[in-house]
């Protein structure tokens, strides 16, 4: 069988552009990018964030040491005034709570409860799994 010269190149091209496919996808395979534990980001803890904000304020607002130390205090006293509100905050919503898990334990049968019970403590353990991840508490102020 004798191929003409047109085959010929046509064959010729064929190759070409599958090596140059093969090419690409290989290209693109081999410099994937993979994540890696040092480009998964952790949020700032408080202090950290902190310190980036009031940075920002004194850069951007161009304030003078007398400034940062009024801008920190006033942050201090917001801070404190958060964690009282949450202070009392907290035993009224753990009320409320409580509140729900008895409503729902009168219209459940003995199996449904402890069944319910079980549920509840499997919801307990996965909130405090993601809170071990996460650092420190507030809004950082």
């Amino acid at each position: 069988m004798k191929l003409t010269r047109s085959a010929i190149v046509f064959y010729v091209g064929l190759i070409f552009a599958s090596g140059a496919v093969l090419g690409v996808f290989g290209n693109r395979l081999y410099n994937a990018s993979t994540a890696s534990a040092k480009e998964i980001k952790t949020p700032p803890s408080p202090d950290e964030f902190r310190k980036r904000v009031v940075a920002e304020y004194q850069r951007r607002l161009q304030l003078t040491d007398e400034q940062v130390q009024k801008v920190n205090l006033i942050l201090d006293d917001t801070q404190a005034k958060f964690n009282e509100i949450h202070a009392t905050m907290v035993p009224e919503l753990q009320a409320v709570h409580k509140g729900q898990i008895d409503r729902i334990n009168k219209i459940l049968t003995t199996a449904q409860q402890t069944e319910y019970e079980s549920m509840r403590k499997e919801r307990q353990e996965q909130r405090q799994k993601q809170r071990a991840g996460r650092p420190g508490g507030g809004p950082g102020f």
